[in-house]
Order: C-alpha cells, then structure tokens, then sequence
C-alpha cells in the first residue's frame, strides 16, 4: 500500500484498517500513516470512529480487534453492544441540518457521531474527551465546543463548576444524554453523584433525548438524576417490558423503541 495518496476516501482506509487488524491482531497508528500514505492525526481519527461504530478497541499507539462472542463466550455483551448501536442510528435520526446539540459523556451517546457525517451546519458540545475526538473524526468536522471544567476520572468526562457556568451562556436544540438506570416511576437514575452538570445540560435545551438500554429499566440505584418532567423522548430497545414502556409515557415521554438489525 505504500505509495497511496493521501486522498484515499475514509471508506477504503477503513477497510485496510480492518484488514490489516483481523490478519495481524493488532495495528500501529504510524504503520498505518505510512502504509497509506497519510497523516497520524487522519488514522487516529479513522481509528476513533471505526471504535465508536464498534469495529475495534483503541489502544495506546494504535488498536486491538474487538473480542469475538463465540471465543469469549459473551454473546450476550455482544447483544448488548448491538442494542446500544441501534439506539445510537436511531438517536442521529433526530438530529437535523444546522441544529445546536449537545452531547454527554457515554459509550451509547458517542456512538450517534458517526452518524451525522450527512448532516450539515451542526455545533456540537460536549463534555467528553471521546466524544469530541468521535465529531473531529468526522470530514468535514463540525464545530466542536467543550464544556471545560475539572476532569473527572471515574466518568472520563470534564465536571465542575466552570463546566456548569459555561453551560449557562448556551441554548442548544436538543441534549443526548445515557443514564445508570430507568425508574418508570420517578426519572433516570445515576450511580454518579455529580449530577449538577446533567441537570443544567437538560436546562440548557428544548429537547432532552435519554438513550438507554431496556436492561436499565428498574434498576435499584438512588440518586435520580433527571425527573421524567425533564425528559423529552427516551431511546431504548424492543425489550423493554410493556408495563414499564406504559408507565414511562404516561409521565409525558415519548418512548421509541429502536429494532435489532436483522441478519448481523
């Protein structure tokens, strides 16, 4: 491959990229640059969205193929995965041309980036390192603005006061937001006690979209973060129970159910 022009389309690097990973088991960020003839900053992004599509794992100077369900034995996780992917699609679907959206830290909301690349016009903030390295990764990017703030190791995600302030010079469109939990009853609920900055997100916005898994829903966890008075629209999987779906939209919420792929 050495010797490719630097203007190879992303579809072709990236099915170099997987290639190369499912041959060898692992890739280098500088051997991929000089193998197609680019820039180490193009193959981390490549390398970050072909992540948050679920085809790899990033690794310190390059990445590692996701493990296969019938090695591991984790089919269900591999289920799992599929679910969160399926809401991210459907998630992006709500996105339109030119919207102010902003985007909180978590495996499923990051996601939905790979999903805008048609989108046009977009301003994008979030509070998540990956996920701005996910918007960054798209071409052209739009435009990027971060939260700012104090960073939190255990949530990957800047926190804090200034995160919070900053907040309070923006309005944005809609606000993507993952949860612990689902309590039909009272709202999203959190293992995370830093719950001001997820409350001022929902204020800061006209639509609040929960993306979450029907595994979330009664689970005991006790600090709620958002009440379903706060909550637009909740994004989950066909298996979610019909008695929790019935009790969550008669608090108002729009429930979509996004459906399995068939035949992946």
């Amino acid at each position: 491959m050495t010797g490719r022009s630097s203007r190879l389309p992303a579809s072709d690097r990236h099915s170099y990229i997987l290639s190369e990973l499912q041959q060898n088991g692992r890739v280098l960020v500088e051997d991929l640059a000089r193998a197609l003839d680019t820039s180490e900053v193009t193959i981390r992004k490549d390398l970050t969205q072909l992540e948050a599509e679920g085809h790899l794992l990033r690794r310190h100077g390059g990445a590692l193929p996701r493990m296969d369900p019938k090695q591991s034995g984790s089919s269900e996780q591999s289920e799992l995965s599929e679910r969160k992917l399926m809401i991210a699609t459907a998630a992006a679907a709500l996105v339109q041309d030119h919207s102010r959206i902003l985007i909180d830290f978590g495996s499923t909301t990051t996601a939905m980036i790979p999903h805008l690349q048609a989108r046009q016009g977009l301003v994008i903030m979030t509070n998540s390192l990956r996920t701005a390295e996910a918007v960054l990764a798209l071409e052209p990017p739009p435009t990027l603005l971060m939260t700012g703030g104090t960073w939190d190791a255990q949530t990957r995600s800047l926190q804090g006061q200034i995160a919070e302030q900053i907040l309070g010079s923006y309005d944005f469109d809609q606000l993507f937001i993952g949860c612990d939990g689902l309590d039909p009853l009272r709202g999203t609920t959190t293992f995370n006690e830093l719950l001001g900055l997820s409350r001022l997100m929902a204020g800061a916005a006209r639509e609040v979209i929960v993306m979450a898994t029907s595994d979330k829903a009664g689970r005991r966890i006790p600090n709620l973060e958002l009440p379903w008075s706060k909550v637009n629209i909740l994004i989950t999987d066909a298996g979610l129970d019909a008695d929790v779906r019935q009790q969550i939209e008669q608090q108002g919420v729009r429930v979509i159910s996004a459906p399995l792929q068939e035949n992946k």
